[in-house]
């Protein structure tokens, strides 16, 4: 079971899979930076100071100036989370997109290229085995 186990693991297409998930997951923190660090306060800056990690709709409990103290008092809908996540989404959609688009461009253009000619002592001899095959048909 040991060595069906290891065959299994070491298939490439489990060690693709788990290269594919560790480079998304440190992707997807990279995005979340972008957003978190650099997009947020632009957009910010453009609409008036509005922060987008203390926007929240306070549900129960006294009313609260931060997200995390809203929470501490009561049930809170924090849709500025939300909106940094969905940020976060389309980002990561975006850039898959182009992604496949490129391989998808590199696949039609590999696709597309003429064959490579074959030397000329191959073609000879398949011009001759074509006559021969020709002269057994008579």
């Amino acid at each position: 079971m040991l060595k069906e186990f290891k065959e299994f693991a070491l298939k490439g297409n489990m060690v693709d899979l788990a290269i594919g998930v560790i480079i998304g997951g440190a992707f997807g923190g990279l995005v979340n930076s972008i957003v978190t660090d650099i997009i947020t306060p632009i957009i910010g800056l453009i609409t008036g100071g509005i922060d987008f990690s203390n926007m929240f709709i306070q549900l129960s409990g006294q009313p609260q100036s931060t997200l995390s103290a809203a929470r501490t008092a009561g049930a809170t809908i924090a849709y500025g989370n939300f909106l940094t996540l969905l940020i976060n989404f389309l980002i990561i959609a975006w850039v898959l997109f182009l992604v496949v688009k490129l391989m998808n461009s590199l696949k039609r253009q590999q696709e597309a290229a003429p064959a490579p000619e074959l030397p000329r002592d191959q073609v000879l001899l398949t011009e001759i085995r074509d006559l021969l095959a020709k002269q057994q048909q008579k």
